[in-house]
């Protein structure tokens, strides 16, 4: 194919990438910028095949089946719940496919030309570098996220200067492949070395911290697949990564800020520790007051503005199909009905905004924090489902808990406010909710699925 041809298709490629990534940053646009994503995708997979002629069409084509046969099924097969681990295990996915590529042309290059330039060699040891981490990272991740281990932080003593050492042990190695390229078993003791670094940086970090994780192991696996685009001279594969990389940095200090975390906590496993923090029985003992469906029904009857805040919970009991029949009804009757969604309100970016635009709830419905927190004092009635952390007012206080500094949805300032939620076990905080037993707020226990059901028959009969 020609190069001219190449470089064309590559700019088409990269300018969709570009919009697909700005189609991506608001929901109406959201399914728009997916296509034109996956589009560039394609139109680069084919070109860069068809250009080199990297493998025979056979072997192609059986990956294209095996691939899109295991993508399909999971795509089909996982919860809405599960989406942040295989998020987490994808950006793992594309860390190992970068760390593995450079390593194999790294082998081919130097069995053909001895002397690979220096730029090459540096490439290759960064796409090693970044590549192992990020994979051995995404899979603890992944396992805290699935409970497989413990999502809780997993701390030593000593372990800061471990991960130093490691990390430093990790540069000396880059930089002895990239002095001593023609010795390619250095690569993976560069890779060893790496990953057992990425095990290191994650698994301190509790399960309250994941979304701020994946966000940034995102932006590791874009930093990877720019990497291996040098080692392999293809300008698309740059491109893309270092779109990818950029994105997911620029995530991170979102959710930094959302979090009231430093960059640097999360690069150095710093964050998700478990100080001493006051006991619930200081917090809850003699103060909350449980209510009834009923009884929340007669205060949604006579309320003028009612705000959902929803957590993780909800998407755990599945529960976003039942608030939107309640939204629904309640919308019929003239009240008027907003969303506060807090930026880490589920264990990755948007995930709650996923949830609910899934049930056809209107996206001007959809409030982010900042704007909702003005309006709360002028709420009639606030419903909390699921959440925990995002709505202590702890993090208002400087008490040195895990939450304190972090912005959060202000519920309390409401008129009424109505918590949905099993029991008063704490958030992934681990720490106590005084909202719980604030004096204008009511506790509906049980599953959220089946209390916002028993709120509609309630509402329906009133």
């Amino acid at each position: 194919m020609p190069a001219e041809v190449v470089n064309i298709m590559y700019i088409i490629s990269a300018s969709l990438f570009i919009l697909g990534l700005r189609g991506l940053s608001h929901p109406r646009t959201s399914i728009r910028g997916n296509l034109m994503g996956a589009a560039g995708m394609l139109i680069a997979v084919v070109v860069t095949l068809l250009d080199r002629q990297i493998v025979g069409y056979e072997i192609i084509a059986a990956g294209f089946v095996v691939g899109a046969a295991v993508g399909t099924v999971l795509a089909l097969r996982i919860q809405m719940t599960a989406v942040p681990q295989l998020v987490g295990l994808y950006n793992g996915f594309g860390g190992a496919a970068s760390l593995l590529v450079a390593g194999a042309v790294l082998i081919e290059t130097v069995l053909i030309t001895r002397t690979p330039p220096v730029r090459f060699t540096v490439a290759t040891a960064f796409a090693g570098f970044i590549g192992s981490v990020t994979f051995w990272g995404s899979l603890v991740a992944f396992s805290k996220l699935q409970g497989l281990v413990t999502e809780k932080s997993v701390r030593f003593w000593g372990d800061q200067f471990v991960k130093f050492f490691f990390l430093g042990f990790s540069i000396f190695l880059g930089v002895v492949v990239t002095l001593h390229p023609s010795r390619t078993y250095l690569y993976w003791y560069l890779v060893a070395s790496s990953s057992l670094l990425g095990v290191l940086l994650t698994i301190p970090i509790g399960g309250a911290d994941m979304p701020v994780v994946i966000a940034l192991l995102n932006s590791y696996s874009g930093l990877a697949a720019a990497g291996t685009g040098f080692v392999l001279s293809n300008t698309v594969l740059i491109v893309s990564g270092s779109l990818v990389g950029a994105s997911g940095i620029i995530l991170t200090r979102i959710m930094c800020r959302a979090m009231n975390r430093s960059l640097a906590n999360v690069l150095f496993g710093g964050i998700g520790k478990a100080p001493e923090v006051t006991l619930s029985d200081d917090v809850y003992g003699g103060k909350v007051k449980s209510t009834s469906a009923e009884e929340v029904a007669m205060l949604l009857k006579a309320a003028r503005r009612v705000v959902f805040i929803p957590g993780y919970g909800m998407a755990v009991a599945r529960a976003h199909h039942a608030v939107r029949v309640l939204f629904q009804a309640l919308m019929n009757d003239g009240i008027e009905v907003e969303f506060g969604i807090h930026p880490v309100a589920g264990r990755m970016p948007g995930h709650m905004n996923v949830l609910l635009a899934e049930e056809n709830i209107p996206y001007d419905r959809l409030r982010e924090m900042d704007a909702i927190n003005p309006t709360l004092e002028q709420t009639d009635l606030a419903i909390v489902v699921g959440a925990n952390d995002v709505v202590n007012p702890l993090a208002r206080e400087d008490s040195g808990t895990p939450i304190s500094g972090m912005p959060i949805i202000e519920a309390d300032k409401a008129r009424t406010v109505v918590v949905i939620k099993r029991s008063l076990s704490p958030g992934f905080a681990g720490i106590p909710n005084p909202l719980f037993a604030a004096d204008n707020t009511l506790m509906l226990f049980g599953d959220g699925q089946k209390m916002i059901q028993e709120l509609i028959d309630a509402y329906r009969e009133a």
